[in-house]
């Protein structure tokens, strides 16, 4: 199977399934001297770990990192950096009544076409599981992107077509769902219980945002800073969507109007979103990303077995109503991954001040 690595200076690899004996990464690329401990990666992994709010996967992980490889005496070595994180509560008996069905909005029909066999037990390698060897890395690459002092900060803007009217960043770091307009959060929650006594999913809307993000960062042509950081989010499974700055919105507006009028002391706008022909500007990076819902209802659906009959289907098991807020991690996550790739790879053109 290919596709498991990304980056080119700064490269991530993740192995591992949902169900088997855990999920890892191996980073390659990151310079020596940095510190670099287990404890460093709690914060981060308690944010995407289940079982915090109602709405999520009843599946109680530790998420507690690993380090085999690649640091001593606290630095990182320059050596590839090998993170483990044990799967300490798989159950895998709800899904024995899967193995012959597709699963509707899920990978399983696509991974039986393309390898003819899949892992039904949550998914496997498609499993949302996978996510959390990414936000290990992504906390390997914040510690890179700090130095520079660049920050990742994603939000939830909206769920289940609910949408926030109002944007308090410092509210959304305690706001359970991570919204920053407390009455829309509200809203929120009264939409994702809903949805859970229907045996039901939501979607949603996550905006990211970089800060102190110097500009020069991208290659022309295919690598461009745009176009690797939608393929990053769009690695994410449950992703269908990504905006960069002014977006869809780019296509109705007039040159006049999209246009970011340039100043002696700046840019008077920002519809670029922070990158023009795929270089950072030293503006904010602003994204936008549209999250389908969980595709495992017990909500019952059409469906075939894999001898093409027709059946029925309500997947039980654990899953949560909406991958918000847990997706939030792993979407700072891989933007801080393209981001510490890309600075690498801009300081071996010799450039001061980065």
């Amino acid at each position: 199977m290919a596709g498991n690595t990304f980056g080119v200076l700064f490269k991530v690899t993740t192995f591992g399934e949902s169900h088997g004996a855990g999920i890892g990464v191996v980073i390659d690329g990151c310079p020596p001297g940095l510190p670099l401990a287990s404890e460093d990666f709690s914060a981060e992994m308690a944010r995407r770990r289940p079982g915090h709010r109602e709405h999520d996967s009843a599946r109680k992980e530790e998420d507690q990192v690993q380090i085999l490889s690649g640091v001593f005496e606290g630095l990182t070595t320059g050596a590839p950096i090998c993170l483990f994180i044990p799967n300490n509560d798989a159950d895998s008996r709800p899904y024995d009544s899967l193995a012959l069905m597709f699963r509707p909005g899920h990978g399983d029909y696509a991974y039986f076409k393309k390898y003819g066999h899949f892992d039904y037990r949550g998914g496997g390698r498609y499993s949302a599981r996978e996510t959390a060897a990414r936000v290990a890395a992504g906390v390997v690459a914040q510690k890179i992107l700090a130095a520079e002092g660049i920050l990742v900060t994603g939000y939830t803007i909206e769920i289940g077509g609910i949408k926030a009217d109002t944007i308090d960043l410092q509210y959304a770091k305690t706001d359970p769902l991570g919204c920053p307009d407390p009455l829309a959060s509200t809203q929120m929650v009264e939409k994702l219980q809903e949805a859970k006594e229907q045996g039901d999913s939501l979607g949603g809307v996550v905006e990211l945002r970089v800060t102190h993000c110097p500009p020069g960062l991208g290659d022309p042509v295919f690598d461009k800073l745009d176009a690797d950081l939608a393929k990053a989010l769009f690695s994410v499974g449950t992703i269908k969507g990504v905006e960069i700055g002014a977006g869809f919105k780019a296509a109705i507006s007039r040159g006049s109007e999209n246009n970011d009028p340039i100043t002696p002391t700046g840019f008077a706008s920002n519809n670029a979103g922070g990158i023009l022909a795929g270089i950072s500007t030293g503006q904010e990076i602003i994204l936008k990303v549209a999250v389908k819902p969980i595709p495992s209802i017990r909500k019952e659906q059409d469906t075939i077995d894999r001898t093409g009959k027709p059946c029925k289907i309500s997947v039980r098991g654990r899953h949560d109503v909406c991958a918000i807020p847990r997706i939030i991690p792993v979407l700072e996550a891989m933007v801080r991954i393209v981001l510490t790739d890309h600075l690498l790879r801009f300081r071996t053109l010799g450039q001061q001040g980065i």
